[in-house]
């Protein structure tokens, strides 16, 4: 059944009280969508059956900005108990005067909590996709991300459903895009994502996973079963025993024979469960790589192993998977990069997050792990993106580096091209260093790569010297040939200019001049046009050196 209530909502931005009408059905809030005209104070209407979330949608109102309204409020279920979720679709005008939603996940941390806080923010583009799971709940697909939600009654899902679908359609008239005009101010709400790691984890939580975390002990409704008991005695044990042994020179059987005589029982029946803790213990025991002070290389077994963690100083954890589930969340602080190793998967486009995930760890004076499922493929390229950002290194520099440190770090083909690009964009970067560049040229394209995220970070980038520049053999040779020619295209516009005006000049005063002091114009603007003609020429000599330098590098 639905209730219709009113509700007067009082705005932090302003000194006025805004009423606004919705109905509501077990879970779910649909506001009715109105002129927000500002009125005197009214006793809100509320009605028996209406639960926490009349109060919840007051206290979500006073984090919204004054022009942002509420479309829908939809609690979800939540893997803790006391915790309460909603998924929140608010819409605004944009810059184009056309309508604009995105999808906030605000979360509390009782039903009884007097402030909540934002732990996703999600902007729905014109390429977002809507699937059921055939498990009471819904997928939104969009620009690369996935969430799942999952609302608490049939009802509630429905009006979910609908709400979406008709934001869907107004992002898909208008053509909203990634990187366009639309849906900029979702920045503000992005700014505002404080909720703790735990809940962003959950927000962030995929369904498809092939390795899960397990359940933690506080997810326990009853005492945990004997058998329950007797894993963990055996994960215990099991660890230490392998730890003494050799391994080269000992069987499986011969392990749970001692593992046995250990627990003074049989274990005839844990077979399978003990061969797949060895697995799990010996993939645990291949530590992960010290690339640098602040990084670490390794596998998902590095990841999931909480003493090695610790031990290591690890706070930050960057998981390069899409199969892989994060095994500690609220413990460590998280990034996700959910991508598979595969040809088609572009890995350049997050790493620029990538990176100032890692300087942040660095910043914090901690640690972090830089994982994939193996540390072979993803997990490498990502280190050595940052190595080469970071110290302004060559792709040969930074992959032999990662290489000598992790004899097994190979990534895939196309990962390597990605690589060769970014080298490439780095280098286009540092252009603006050099010093045959005259100050102020290039400011707006610098400008560019930095609101693209391809700017150059951490250490000072090194000026090139001008025999390197122009006659130089490095890692990725002739990469700005094309930067060069359009320098020096603008150089001979503004020379040819300066010849204009000064013949400009020269038939203004020729009528007050002597024909002594014309004649002398004459011959210096003649010489003038022949050192010009000189600059070209020694340009294009210096050019086609440049061209004519051998690749020292191929990644192809």
């Amino acid at each position: 059944m639905a209730y219709f209530l009113c509700l007067n909502l009082f705005s932090t931005s302003a000194f006025s009280s805004l009423s606004e009408s919705f109905f509501m059905v077990k879970g779910a809030a649909l506001f009715l969508q109105q002129s927000g005209s500002t009125q005197g104070p009214k006793t809100p209407t509320h009605h028996k059956l209406a639960g926490d979330l009349p109060q919840h949608l007051q206290i979500m109102f006073k984090i919204l900005r004054s022009e942002d309204r509420i479309k829908l409020a939809v609690r979800l279920e939540s893997g803790w108990t006391e915790r309460v979720r909603y998924m929140v679709v608010i819409y605004t005008n944009g810059h184009q005067d056309t309508e604009e939603n995105i999808v906030l996940g605000m979360d509390f941390t009782d039903k009884d909590s007097k402030d909540c806080s934002i732990g996703m923010v999600l902007p729905l583009w014109s390429d977002t996709n809507i699937h059921l799971d055939g498990d009471g709940g819904f997928s939104v697909n969009t620009a690369g991300r996935s969430h799942v939600f999952k609302p608490v009654s049939v009802q509630a899902m429905w009006s979910a459903l609908q709400v979406l679908h008709k934001a869907c359609e107004v992002s898909r008239r208008y053509n909203y895009f990634p990187g366009g005009i639309a849906l900029t101010w979702m920045a503000f709400y992005e700014s505002c994502v404080t909720s703790e790691q735990s809940c962003v984890n959950e927000w962030n939580v995929m369904t498809d996973l092939e390795t899960t975390r397990p359940d933690s002990p506080t997810m326990f409704v009853d005492r945990p079963t004997e058998r329950e008991r007797t894993e963990c005695l055996i994960k215990a044990k099991l660890r230490n025993i392998m730890t003494f042994q050799d391994l080269e020179n000992i069987t499986s059987k011969e392990i749970r024979n001692e593992l046995e005589q250990h627990m003074s029982c049989n274990l005839s029946e844990y077979k399978e469960f003990i061969d797949n803790e060895m697995l799990l213990i010996l993939g645990q025991m291949d530590k992960a790589t010290l690339i640098f002070d602040h990084v670490y290389l390794g596998s998902e077994w590095n990841a999931s192993n909480l003493e090695e963690l610790r031990d290591c100083g690890v706070g930050y954890i960057l998981n390069v998977t899409r199969e892989i589930d994060n095994f500690f969340p609220g413990m460590f602080s998280y990034l996700n990069v959910r991508v598979y190793d595969e040809e088609a998967t572009d890995l350049l486009a997050h790493w620029n997050d990538t990176y100032n995930f890692i300087v942040k760890a660095k910043k914090n004076n901690s640690k972090c792990l830089v994982h994939c499922k193996m540390g072979v493929s993803r997990s490498a390229s990502t280190v050595i993106a940052y190595a080469m950002k970071e110290y302004g290194w060559s792709l040969e520099k930074a992959y032999n580096f990662v290489k000598q440190k992790r004899n097994i770090a190979q990534p895939n083909a196309a990962f390597m091209r990605q690589l060769a690009e970014y080298e490439g964009i780095l280098d286009a970067s540092k252009q603006r260093h050099n010093k045959l560049w005259r100050p102020g040229t290039d400011e707006e394209g610098s400008d560019d790569l930095q609101a693209s995220g391809h700017s150059t970070g951490g250490e000072e980038t090194p000026v090139l010297r001008e025999d390197e520049a122009w006659g130089g053999c490095g890692a990725s040779p002739c990469r700005g040939m094309g930067l060069e020619m359009d320098t020096l295209e603008e150089e001979d516009e503004e020379e040819a200019k300066k010849e204009e005006a000064e013949m400009a000049a020269l038939a203004q005063t020729s009528g007050n001049s002597s024909g002594k002091k014309a004649v002398e114009e004459g011959e210096r603007m003649e010489e003038s046009r022949l050192g010009l003609a000189n600059l070209n020429t020694n340009n294009s000599n210096r050019l086609a050196a440049k061209r004519s330098c051998p690749a020292a590098f191929d990644v192809s």
